[in-house]
């Protein structure tokens, strides 16, 4: 029998040619924190049941990783629609979308094949169960496209065949279950029997299937809700739904057709309508001078409050920006996180006394002085910048902590009005291919930090991991106290990012850490044809990372 040489954690090791890398995950679990999910062969990511056919080094990924983290998520999926496919039939698993995701919740639509009852969850999950306990095997099968794009016609599932009618290679990967074929993007585990740690609950019109937190990835925390965000989620995606786009391949169509001028005005226009409406809803509210702006990164909060702004004035208001970012501590008291680096997202990094006693006198009438903050020296300045509040003035106020209470605590709860603004795409992939609305943001802050500040993709893909754990501390879990929720993303608009975002995903070194998410996100951008930036308007908060905004972000 052949033998290769196997590098892992240092160590050269011999093995039969034909080796599984599951086999060899079986054999090195144990020097692991979390259990094995994916691999890499020299760098280049592959699923478990790859073979060994040659002298390389072998690294592993485990539910704690990224990497790992999704394949376990992307696996769950399959086997909640086999369990579809099984109790239901071929109709109802064909015809259920993978939504958004609320909390640690994968929303699921099964648009009446499954009605949405407790009974329904349990048999659900009492099937995922089985095959868990069956250890099912997963298998993976290439196609030509044309060959695929026939059998998803067969099966139903035109909107595959549809994406597939985009797809530039001649070869496509499938799934199957035991009879159920699916299409996923990314990487699956080799068996059920990996999928331990799930639960199946019902909720509105459909199943909410809980999945644990990469953080935390043998523990499935109980559903929470969040009704205004779960509302806000259900709107956007009722507006594909009338507007004929759900998926990447609706909107290729409807690039191909040369019809975007007007989706991207029509899209506009709605944005601008419901921006207009939470302008009346604040100005109606006679004891507001606070508007408080809080989201994650990337949301577009300075565009949007920009065009808030301007709606206020129509209504006779006078609004002033203000950001949160000038209260911040002198750069030497900002807390340090657990690595000892300054951690400039937590509350403690904001002068929270100060803010309140200027927001208090200015609300009593008097004269303040407000403070800048050079970022440069690192220190709070004052140049002379007083403002005193008239009748229709409004304190326009911006910054990750705007919803959180401790915040604002001096101030009366009549003056203010919360408004939480986020990128919450619901454009799918296809319909068991949902698009997170995480990877929205990063592609928008990769093409912003590359145009504002210079920043390598490379850099921004590192940092991301530490932005997000802020939003998870500081921001999510005060979003449902909000007034308002407005969604920012555009339908279209990871179309116009992809020209800008690809190049400078392509600048990543193979041997960087941050190259496997660069190639999966490279992978995600080649589903979609390009739009031109120059088709929208200067004022679209997508100009906000793109460029070209009249508002001069």
């Amino acid at each position: 029998m052949e033998m290769v040489t196997v590098t892992i954690h240092g160590r050269q090791k011999e093995v039969p040619q034909g080796t599984t890398l599951e086999e060899l995950a079986a054999e090195y679990q144990q020097e692991y924190d979390g259990m094995i999910a994916a691999a890499s062969i020299n760098g280049k990511i592959r699923e478990l049941f790859k073979k060994v056919i040659k002298d390389c080094t072998v690294d592993f990924f485990t539910l704690k990783d990224e990497v790992g983290h999704k394949t376990y998520m992307r696996t769950a999926v399959m086997l909640f629609l086999k369990s579809v496919y099984d109790l239901f039939g071929a109709q109802a698993a064909q015809g259920s979308r993978v939504e958004f995701s609320i909390g640690r919740g994968i929303y699921v639509s099964t648009y009446g094949h499954v009605p949405a009852t407790m009974e329904n969850a349990v048999k659900l999950k009492k099937r995922m169960r089985q095959l868990a306990e069956d250890k099912v095997t997963i298998m993976k099968r290439k196609y030509h496209l044309e060959d695929a794009m026939e059998l998803f016609r067969e099966k139903g599932m035109e909107d595959k065949a549809k994406l597939f009618r985009y797809r530039m290679s001649s070869m496509v990967n499938i799934y199957e279950v035991d009879g159920f074929y699916d299409y996923y993007y990314g990487y699956m585990l080799p068996n059920a029997g990996y999928v331990k740690w799930f639960d199946v609950i019902s909720y509105e019109k459909g199943f909410m299937l809980m999945i644990p937190a990469m953080e935390t990835p043998e523990k499935v925390e109980e559903f929470t809700e969040r009704r205004k965000l779960f509302a806000t989620m259900e709107n956007a995606g009722e507006w594909g739904r009338v507007a004929g786009i759900e998926t990447v391949g609706d909107l290729n169509d409807q690039i191909c057709r040369g019809s975007m001028s007007d989706l991207i005005l029509v899209q506009e226009a709605e944005q601008e309508r419901k921006i207009g409406e939470i302008a009346k809803e604040i100005a109606g509210r006679g004891h507001v001078k606070f508007v408080m702006i809080a989201g994650p990164s990337s949301s577009g909060k300075t565009s949007f409050s920009h065009r808030l702004s301007i709606q206020l004035r129509t209504l006779g208001k006078t609004p002033h920006p203000i950001a949160l970012d000038n209260y911040f501590v002198d750069r030497e008291l900002t807390p340090k996180d657990e690595k000892g680096e300054y951690n400039f997202e937590c509350l403690g990094a904001i002068d929270v006394k100060l803010f309140n006693e200027d927001m208090t006198r200015l609300l009593a009438g008097e004269r303040v002085e407000l403070p800048s903050f050079n970022f440069k020296i690192g220190k709070r300045e004052y140049k002379g910048d007083y403002m005193q509040l008239g009748e229709n003035d409004i304190l326009v106020i911006e910054g990750i902590h705007g919803l959180n209470e401790k915040m604002s605590y001096a101030l009366p709860e009549e003056s203010k009005y919360k408004i939480y603004i986020s990128a919450l795409t619901t454009l799918n992939i296809d319909r068991h291919n949902r698009i997170s609305t995480t990877d929205g943001r990063l592609l928008r802050r990769l093409v912003r930090d590359a145009r504002t500040r210079g920043s390598s993709a490379q850099r921004t893909i590192r940092m991301w991991p530490s932005v997000r754990k802020g939003e998870e501390e500081n921001i999510f879990p005060f979003q449902e106290g909000a007034d308002a929720m407005f969604n920012s993303a555009l339908i279209y608009e990871l179309a116009v990012l992809k020209p800008f975002a690809e190049p400078l995903l392509f600048q990543i070194p193979k041997d960087a850490p941050e190259y496997y998410e660069a190639k999966r996100l490279l992978k995600f951008l080649d589903y979609f044809l390009s739009v031109p930036s120059e088709s929208l308007p200067n004022n679209s908060l997508c100009r906000e990372f793109v460029g070209g905004s009249c508002f001069n972000v």
